[in-house]
């Protein structure tokens, strides 16, 4: 991290270079230097990254798993991005809508995080002015405040790379280290562009009137289970037999489980040609057998959610 401050790539940081990547519109060039001094502790111009290192280090206190999180999250989403051009055009199109949605979902919670992460450094920063009362201070803060904050809106607009494809072996590492957060996120959706635009799309490309029958709508029913760990292997070969069963029903379009990361939570989708077959289903002896496995070996009641879209939507994405 801190080599990015070391623009010659000396090993080693000058107070020019210490003070133009630190300097944060509170601290005073004097207490920067002060500072400089005190982690260099020696009178020179020459403070080494090494010893930058060792000082944050004993201070990282609880963001120390923040940022080792940070570097897990990085790795994560690398392999998921390499995985997902390696698999998606291969993947069904329910498969390939699922995708999608875990990286609108992804992309989502990261820029909610960023916001809070920036939100509470305004805040601190604007409460570390008030504390200040010198005029000529507040008035380089006030300048310096906004420098930062237009270049956050900067990095914000950075354009996404349009290189990527499905299929491509490139990893997608950017060259410049001090925007790997937003960059990040700007892969992610970038990906979600791509994806979006090669897929089948299930949403129509204009408004239609809906014509009236018994068809109108195909059923996606979403259940979510939590798994007993005594019950696991119980559920696994119930989770198999239903899922044959289902999937052999004549009005079933499409059935298939996620399991999710603590091995024991899992996802069933099932897309249903209309509401009425769903529930004939849910009366069937498989059903009800899986129902009752459920009761048996679930740490907590499952969730089961059901949504509508145009049968005309699923058929024109077919053809």
């Amino acid at each position: 991290v801190f080599r990015r401050a070391d623009k010659n790539d000396d090993g080693k940081l000058s107070f020019e270079e210490f003070q133009n990547y630190f300097a944060d519109g509170v601290l005073s060039p004097g207490e920067l230097q002060e500072l400089f001094s005190g982690i260099d502790g020696h009178l020179t111009d020459n403070l080494e990254t090494e010893k930058l290192c060792d000082y944050f280090s004993e201070h990282l206190g609880v963001y120390r798993p923040v940022l080792a999180a940070l570097e897990s999250l990085n790795r994560a989403v690398l392999a998921a991005m390499d995985a997902t051009k390696l698999e998606y055009e291969r993947a069904s199109k329910v498969d390939q809508f699922v995708t999608r949605f875990l990286l609108r979902e992804t992309v989502s919670q990261l820029q909610a995080l960023q916001s809070s992460l920036e939100g509470a450094s305004d805040t601190l920063e604007a409460q570390a002015r008030g504390w200040r009362s010198d005029a000529e201070s507040v008035e380089a803060q006030s300048r310096l405040c906004g420098s930062r904050r237009a270049g956050r809106r900067a990095l914000r607009s950075v354009s996404r790379s349009s290189t990527w494809s499905p299929g491509s072996s490139d990893t997608g590492h950017s060259s410049e280290a001090e925007m790997q957060w937003r960059l990040q996120v700007n892969r992610l959706q970038e990906l979600i562009d791509q994806l979006e635009c090669k897929a089948p799309r299930l949403e129509p490309l204009r408004e239609e009137d809906l014509a009236k029958g018994p068809d109108l709508h195909i059923l996606v029913a979403q259940r979510q289970v939590q798994v007993a760990e005594e019950g696991l292997q119980d559920f696994h070969r119930a989770l198999r037999c239903y899922v044959d069963f289902t999937g052999a029903q004549s009005h079933c379009l499409h059935v298939s489980a996620q399991k999710m990361p603590d091995g024991a939570s899992f996802t069933l989708y099932e897309f249903w040609q209309d509401e009425a077959s769903w529930r004939r289903h849910q009366q069937s002896p498989g059903s009800k057998a899986f129902q009752r496995v459920l009761i048996d070996h679930l740490r907590a009641p499952d969730t089961l959610t059901t949504v509508f879209f145009p049968a005309s939507w699923w058929i024109t994405n077919n053809n």
